[in-house]
């Protein structure tokens, strides 16, 4: 059955096939925000882990995880994380999206509840912000947080 005879079924979540394929596309990692901030990170010398879960048994996976240093990093999208500057509510199944966007920013704070219970710091960052601000910002608190873990070494 080709993309023109597809018909969601009752109660999906794609509306045509045209906004199926369009919501497939879409890339939970390795963004061009994420892209551009790693490699400024990666430039002024700092190694992080890409998608990788900053505590063993929670699932869910940060863009960047600087573990020594338990700083993990959220470059978060303006539309699946409800930016209060850029999200504009669906037109179509607006019920299911709005529920799913609503979603995402409780299970945001949950994940940053639990971290900070863990000793992690959070940086979350939206994706409209400027790269080099974020990479800077990135920098700083985690070259801080190293020289604090050095000296609490000591």
């Amino acid at each position: 059955m080709g993309d023109a005879e597809w018909v969601p079924p009752e109660g999906s979540w794609a509306s045509s096939a045209a906004r199926r394929r369009n919501m497939q596309a879409i890339r939970s990692r390795d963004t061009k925000p994420e892209q551009a901030i790693r490699r400024l990170v990666h430039a002024q010398g700092l190694r992080y882990r890409v998608a990788a879960k900053p505590l063993p048994g929670l699932r869910r996976t940060a863009d960047m995880v600087f573990g020594p240093a338990k700083v993990a990093v959220f470059i978060d999208g303006c539309y699946w994380h409800g930016c209060p500057e850029h999200y504009v509510p669906p037109k179509t199944n607006s019920g299911y999206w709005s529920d799913k966007v609503a979603g995402n920013m409780s299970r945001d704070r949950d994940t940053d509840r639990q971290l900070s219970a863990a000793g992690w710091l959070v940086l979350r960052f939206w994706e409209h912000s400027a790269a080099d601000e974020c990479a800077a910002e990135i920098t700083k608190i985690v070259t801080a947080r190293r020289l604090q873990l050095q000296r609490s070494a000591i």
